[in-house]
């Protein structure tokens, strides 16, 4: 029976790339052929669902003036991700990697010929694979927008989401799901803990050391001065939608739905998902409860998605206990997390560094303990290797753009706002007077208008 050529999330690492399981006992039947098919388009669609999540989180967390501005940058990069992943990022991800550290350029193509003909041993129809990958590729960018958000341009940032989901994002996944040096290595990241997470993560590290914090977040003097979100209930509800969403991050990446065995894998990792994510919340709100005296409804959404990022690294292999474990401790680091980026005046927007970086970094090297074949030096070695390319990849793709089209937008503008400044146009028209930043300074109605004269005027470059 001929091989599959790919592989994607859920691949353990293997010189030699397996079919599923239900393969490599009998031929592959039309109905497990559509099955499979059908079970990577559904988990693809919720993980697509998690675009909007990340949308309403961190429009929720973001300030009213900014809303619109994160809206479309979050539905924006989901194209541009579509379209590079096509032009060139499922080839260099999964094409004639054979161990090595990129794959090939070119047009990816879907070819079902073989199926058609009625051999169905690839498994599943090569555009549900193409279409579940991608969708991998627009969760890994979306990390980035939430941590940078309030002060960036707006086509500075989707040129580095070009740059991000073209090339950055495939290349390193090719060394872990492609058949690379990783998976060699036997490095282990069920659902991409590090390949996704970890990576959007470090993206948006450098991207908020370079572009610096927003005006008045850090004092002089040392002091944090908190800057509230615009709307709680819609941030709880892109919290919702993530957590619903990760059921197919991490249940789709079974890769296959045509047996029984496939449907018992997929059951016992949705379960697990859960309970990682009840585990951080709760841990989460005991932990800021206990620090700071009162729960932080915000720490609780966070801790929620940080339980799911510290799972996706090993979903298969847990039980119910110590999935809800690990997904506490990620609830316990994410809340000491955000201290500590405050205190090295790194502005994150929306808390994405302790969530997706830390908590991702934490879920990789947790494998082991409930994964026999998992190493922990491999899962190091995958975590700095990873980290120490995206680190310098992205810092040079936002240093090339800071010194050509420049990445921040002027102070005038991010004290008026991005959605007058960089849209004209607010997610909150009806509003009459906004508070700028906690200042107390009131924009009116007549300085909104003038204000959507600024992109019609030259402005010092960041």
């Amino acid at each position: 029976m001929k091989k599959m050529k790919l592989l994607g999330p859920g691949f353990v690492g293997m010189t030699v790339v397996p079919l599923p399981a239900f393969a490599a006992t009998a031929p592959v039947s039309e109905v497990s052929y559509i099955l499979n098919t059908f079970s990577f388009l559904v988990m693809g669609i919720l993980v697509m669902w998690m675009a909007a999540g990340f949308g309403m989180l961190e429009s929720g967390l973001v300030r009213s003036r900014n809303v619109a501005t994160i809206c479309l940058k979050n539905i924006a990069l989901f194209g541009i991700a579509g379209i590079l992943f096509y032009l060139v990022g499922y080839n260099l991800m999964y094409d004639g990697v054979d161990g090595g550290f990129i794959g090939s350029f070119g047009i990816w193509a879907a070819d079902d010929s073989a199926a058609l003909a009625g051999n169905y041993a690839t498994g599943y129809a090569a555009a549900s694979d193409w279409f579940f990958q991608m969708v991998f590729c627009g969760a890994a960018c979306s990390v980035v927008s939430g941590c940078v958000a309030e002060r960036i341009k707006l086509w500075s940032f989707l040129a580095f989401c070009v740059i991000l989901t073209g090339f950055i994002y495939p290349i390193q996944g090719a060394w872990g799901w492609g058949g690379g040096w990783l998976s060699q290595l036997g490095f282990v990241d069920f659902a991409g803990s590090t390949i996704v997470h970890s990576v959007g993560g470090w993206a948006a590290l450098t991207g908020a050391i370079i572009l610096g914090a927003r005006k008045g977040k850090y004092g002089k003097d040392g002091r944090v001065n908190p800057i509230p979100g615009s709307n709680i209930p819609l941030a709880t509800l892109g919290t919702f939608i993530l957590w619903m969403g990760w059921y197919g991050f991490n249940g789709g990446s079974v890769l296959a739905l045509g047996d029984a065995a496939s449907a018992i894998s997929m059951s016992n990792v949705m379960v697990n998902t859960n309970m990682a994510a009840c585990g951080g919340m709760v841990a989460a709100m005991a932990m800021v409860q206990l620090l700071y005296k009162k729960v932080d409804v915000t720490m609780a959404l966070n801790g929620a998605l940080a339980g799911l990022v510290s799972i996706t690294a090993g979903p298969d292999t847990p039980s119910l206990g110590a999935a809800t474990l690990i997904g506490a401790v990620g609830g316990v680091l994410v809340v000491l997390a955000v201290p500590f980026f405050d205190r090295l005046r790194i502005d994150d927007v929306v808390g994405a560094l302790s969530v997706h970086l830390v908590c991702g970094i934490w879920g990789t090297l947790a494998v082991p303990f409930t994964n026999a074949e998992a190493s922990f030096v491999t899962q190091l070695i995958g975590v700095v290797a990873t980290g120490a390319f995206v680190v310098v990849t992205t810092a040079a793709a936002w240093l090339l753009l800071k010194v050509t089209v420049g990445i921040r937008v002027s102070e005038e503008e991010e004290m008026l706002g991005c959605d007058v400044t960089e849209i004209g146009m607010e997610a909150y028209p009806d509003f009459q007077t906004r508070h700028v930043g906690g200042t107390g300074l009131g924009v009116t109605a007549s300085a909104r208008m003038s204000a959507s004269s600024l992109a019609t005027r030259p402005v010092k470059q960041s």
